[in-house]
Formats: structure tokens, C-alpha cells, sequence
């Protein structure tokens, strides 16, 4: 078997596997007479508006590599997540979908208490527009107190640009916000967010002249960032962080930052604001 071969056996295979799990009754076809669990084959082919005999093919291995349109339709008609849409576009295409921005309805419980439990690191949870959905009581007293902002408001881009806060809390602020607006840039590039950051973009546009003159000169963002970041804290002094950024599974839409304090002395310091309430 070669290896065209053995990568449409491959999709073939989960196909058949996403149409088993399915409940014919749920989607108003009768579950009398079926010799097999799920849907039939024509079944999935009426809900994804393709030819019966061209989804049998692909079950079987045969016809060779689906378009992206039709795999966004078996995926449409399979009812897969995120995460299954894109393990069958690297099945059939060998590469991930397009990204397709889709705004986030906030954060789980579970999320919420990991954020808690990495007390007294600063963390919390963005979107690729750069909402700030979720934060601990470190990143309260370190950052920035979000829960004292309207939700419209809680955006980093917004902060660092708007808030006077932010620019007495850096040391150079403006490498600052050259390196923060190129990552910005290609997060949102990323997760196909261009039309979602567009009224973001033109309202800092209009009201910060820094803003302006960055975004337009379209610079490359900096691939490596800040190990350590050093903030002039209001109470603390300086204060250094290691910031780390991780994806979070089944949800490409979030991202997590830790601000890990780089000695013993700001874990301390921080863990005394923390008591202080």
C-alpha cells in the first residue's frame, strides 16, 4: 500500500467513525431498519449537499483528496468540534483548515480554579483580540484590577495604549508597545480575526497618535519577546516576571499568561499584597 493510499484509508476510517456516533432520530431520519449504528452514507451526503456515491468513495479510500470546501461540509454534516474539523482537514489535506474566528462565551469553572490555584503568579486568560476573559487575584493586584473595569474595557491593547497606568509601569515603553502591537498583529492574523479587530484598530487609531504611527509602520514582530519582563510597580518597585504563554485544549480561540515572578524576593512581595487584600 502506498502512502496516498494508506493516508484516504486513514480518512475513510474516521469518517465512518464520526458517522457512527451520530443519532439518526436527532436529526429527523428514522432509526427503524439500520443493520449499523449512525447515519447511512447518504444520509451524511444529504446533509453535506454532495454525491452519495462521492462520500462512498471517500469512506472506501478511493477518488482521490477531497476540496476544502467539501471537507468543511462533511464537518458541517458530521456535527465535529474544533478540534475533530481540524484532525479531518490534516487527514484529507495534510494541513489544517483556515482559521475562522469565532468569539469566545468565556471561560469553565475548571479553567477559572487553574488560574486560581497559580496564585501568587499573575495569570490570565485572552482571546486573539486581546479581551482579558479570565484572571487571578496576583493579576489583579500586579496588573491590572479588571474586575473593577467594565467588560468592553478589559483589553490589553487598550490598556497599554490608553491607560496611563501602563506606561508608568514600564521601563521603556514604547520597545514595549512595538513588541506587544507586533504580537497582537499576528495572533489575530493567526486565528482569522482581521474583521474583529477592525473597530479596535480604528478607535486606538483615532486616539492615540503612538498607536497610529506603529500600526502603520507594520514592522515584524520581535520572534522571541521578553523572557523576563520588569515592571515599576506602584507598591513593590521594580518587579520581575517571566512570562510564559500556552495554548489551551480544544479552545483556539483562548490563550493563557503566566507571569512567573523570577526571584524569591517578588514572589514574596507580591504574596504580601495578596494578604493585604
Amino acid at each position: 500500500m502506498n502512502q496516498v493510499s494508506a493516508v484516504q484509508n486513514r480518512l475513510g476510517a474516521y469518517l465512518r467513525d464520526r458517522r457512527t456516533r451520530l443519532d439518526p432520530a436527532a436529526f429527523g431520519f428514522s432509526a427503524e431498519r439500520r443493520r449499523t449504528p449512525g447515519l447511512r452514507r447518504e444520509e451524511v451526503a444529504l446533509r453535506a449537499n454532495i454525491s452519495p456515491t462521492w462520500y462512498a468513495w471517500l469512506e472506501q479510500g478511493r477518488g482521490g483528496a477531497p476540496s476544502a470546501d467539501v471537507l468543511d461540509r462533511i464537518a458541517r454534516a458530521l456535527m465535529l468540534t474544533g478540534v475533530e474539523r481540524e484532525h479531518l482537514f490534516l487527514l484529507g489535506l495534510g494541513r489544517p483548515p483556515e482559521a475562522r474566528y469565532q468569539k469566545p462565551e468565556g471561560v469553565t469553572p475548571r479553567l477559572q480554579r487553574v488560574l486560581d490555584a497559580l496564585d501568587p503568579s499573575p495569570a490570565l486568560i485572552r482571546t486573539a483580540t486581546w479581551d482579558v476573559v479570565a484572571w487571578n487575584r496576583a493579576a489583579s493586584v500586579v496588573l491590572t484590577d479588571y474586575g473593577a473595569l467594565p467588560p468592553a474595557e478589559r483589553n490589553m491593547l487598550r490598556f497599554i495604549f490608553l491607560d496611563p497606568r501602563a506606561r508608568a509601569a514600564q521601563y521603556d515603553w514604547e520597545s514595549v508597545a512595538r513588541l506587544v502591537l507586533g504580537a497582537f498583529r499576528l495572533e489575530a492574523a493567526r486565528a482569522g480575526a482581521a474583521a474583529e479587530v477592525e473597530p479596535l484598530v480604528e478607535e486606538l487609531s483615532r486616539l492615540s497618535p503612538e498607536f497610529r504611527a506603529l500600526w502603520r509602520d507594520n514592522a515584524p514582530p520581535d520572534a522571541h519577546g521578553e523572557a523576563i519582563k520588569t515592571l515599576r510597580h506602584p507598591v513593590l518597585g521594580p518587579l520581575a516576571l517571566e512570562v510564559s504563554m500556552f495554548g489551551l485544549d480544544g479552545r483556539s480561540d483562548l490563550m493563557m499568561l503566566v507571569y512567573n515572578p523570577a526571584t524569591p524576593k517578588d514572589a514574596e512581595g507580591i504574596a504580601r499584597l495578596l494578604a493585604a487584600g
